[in-house]
């Protein structure tokens, strides 16, 4: 049974978009951000710039140290002091049109050239590895300024939720490898969907007056609140022989050992083909992988159809008449009937060691496995659900660092689109803490995925199963929430409002997330009203 709407939530809709935007407004409204000022918090002392540089260039984190020689000898000189806020940037520069390069520009001519990466020829590997080393071997010979600038490092991406995802991803190992801290995250949304920017508050689109914008935020990102995000590894074992033509996120890995606690209704092959990524928005097969991976090729043929967001978002729609998707409950397709005819599905629920078997719908085409609460450019489809649905179904209120994944279907582009404008609710089918898809092909030859954005086309086999296994990484990423108020009016007062966020977390109960951008309004709705 689906979730009801209340009745007085459609009322809701337009009072709550006007507080929203109310909030948005607050952050930085009437702060003047002075360039100089900020340069100044930001831009790290030349010589450890320097030292970076070749360090990355060379691939040695010891090709910089004659720029430390340089610092060190001279023992008549003031020791150098380290930023208050240091901050990398990488950006995308293939992303957000033809903003991509003009911003990189910007950004280089604010800070230097040295902190600003442009993401397809320096590698975020590559500055882990290098260029943070540079800093870390530099520490370990007693450099103050260089200890301190990467303990005080914060990192801001800019490009899509799929650029942010790789640079998270490739921080994740500083904790791997016992190179804490690891640097927080802000983000600058140059992509189509951008849902973990809109998730941390920091918006949905690249602003138009962007050269102002961009100096507010920087300054948040060396002034925001610190919260969590989980991320989620997946992993596919499929009978070895078929072609995977694999997105980015997915690499072929060393056959994985499935988890012998629930047992295989299928077929093993006696050989294996496994493949690994990590995803920290969402996962999904069906019908909605299906548009996006036309959609991706067609913009990969004709890259001239797709010059921005805008346009990008009217060819995905018209993909999505084309392939059928608002047209399936008419359609004899095999290809389009419901995911329970090659699909089983099995979870473990919260605080649970035991597998649990789902029955999926034979009316949905596509499930979702959503962490956020962001998803398809903002849109929130598990919904907001009352606290007694939430018992009726032994589900949780739905945070992006509870540890649990939303699991809902959608039945065809119809359902799908009044979903999307909250006038019903997703099928809700799990919350679930680990998952496993187990697939056999039928009259199906192959199925289609998508992960983040990045979709796929999957081989199915008659005879043999086909395992998508996905389960937390025990890690969770470190983001900048970008819902601050570095300058508010409270009782007549200008107060540094990022400031009273960090001391009104201080005072919350250790068990409460401040992860997402719902609570940080809620947060911030409270310090204004209990300080009038």
């Amino acid at each position: 049974m689906e979730s009801p709407v209340p009745e007085t939530e459609v009322s809701k809709v337009a009072v709550r978009s006007s507080v929203i935007e109310s909030i948005k407004g607050w952050s930085l409204s009437g702060v003047r951000v002075r360039k100089e000022e900020l340069r100044q918090k930001i831009t790290m002392p030349e010589y450890l710039r320097l030292a970076m540089k070749d360090a990355i260039a060379l691939k040695d984190i010891d090709a910089g140290k004659r720029h430390y020689d340089s610092t060190a000898n001279g023992h008549d000189k003031p020791p150098v002091a380290a930023p208050e806020s240091p901050l990398v940037v990488f950006i995308n520069s293939k992303s957000g049109g033809r903003y991509g390069p003009e911003l990189k520009d910007f950004l280089q001519d604010l800070m230097s050239d040295e902190q600003v990466f442009d993401i397809l020829k320096v590698k975020p590997h590559e500055f882990i590895q290098y260029g943070l080393g540079c800093l870390e071997n530099f520490a370990s010979h007693g450099d103050s300024c260089a200890k301190e600038t990467r303990e005080r490092l914060r990192i801001v991406v800019a490009g899509g939720d799929g650029t942010v995802g790789w640079v998270l991803g490739c921080l994740g190992e500083l904790h791997k490898g016992g190179r804490d801290p690891v640097p927080p995250t802000g983000i600058v949304p140059l992509g189509t969907g951008n849902d973990l920017s809109r998730s941390f508050g920091w918006g949905g689109s690249f602003p138009f007056n962007w050269k102002t914008a961009m100096k507010k935020t920087l300054d948040k990102a060396i002034r925001g609140p610190i919260g969590r995000l989980d991320s989620w590894n997946l992993v596919i074992s499929m009978p070895m022989g078929a072609d995977l033509e694999t997105p980015y996120s997915l690499k072929r890995s060393e056959e994985v050992v499935l988890d012998q606690d629930l047992e295989i209704q299928g077929v093993l092959p006696e050989k294996v083909s496994c493949f690994q990524g990590v995803f920290y928005n969402y996962f999904s097969i069906g019908m909605d992988a299906q548009v996006a991976y036309g959609f991706h090729h067609l913009r990969n043929k004709r890259p001239y159809l797709a010059q921005g967001p805008i346009s990008n978002k009217i060819i995905y729609s018209s993909y999505s008449c084309k392939q059928g998707w608002f047209f399936t409950p008419c359609v004899a397709t095999p290809g389009l009937r419901g995911l329970n005819n090659i699909l089983k599905l099995h979870v473990k629920r919260l605080n649970s060691t035991k597998w649990e078997p789902i029955t999926i719908p034979s009316s949905v085409r596509s499930i979702v496995a959503l962490n956020l609460h962001s998803y398809a450019s903002g849109r929130n489809p598990w919904g907001k659900l009352k606290p007694e649905y939430l018992q009726k179904k032994g589900f949780v209120e739905a945070k992006a660092d509870d540890g649990l994944l939303e699991v809902f279907g959608f039945k065809h582009g119809w359902h799908a689109s009044f979903v999307m404008v909250d006038l019903i609710s997703a099928k809700h089918i799990a919350q679930a803490s680990e998952i496993r898809f187990e697939l056999r092909g039928g009259a199906w030859k192959e199925s289609f995925m998508q992960m983040d954005g990045e979709p796929w086309k999957q081989p199915m086999n008659n005879e043999f199963s086909t395992f998508v296994d996905i389960k937390r990484v025990p890690f969770q990423s470190v983001m900048i929430n970008g819902y601050t108020l570095p300058g508010v009016f409270i009782g007549g007062e200008l107060v540094d409002g990022a400031n009273k966020i960090r001391s009104l977390q201080l005072e919350a109960d250790a068990h409460q997330s401040w992860s997402t951008v719902d609570n940080v309004k809620e947060l911030t709705l409270k310090s204004l009203s209990t300080t009038r």
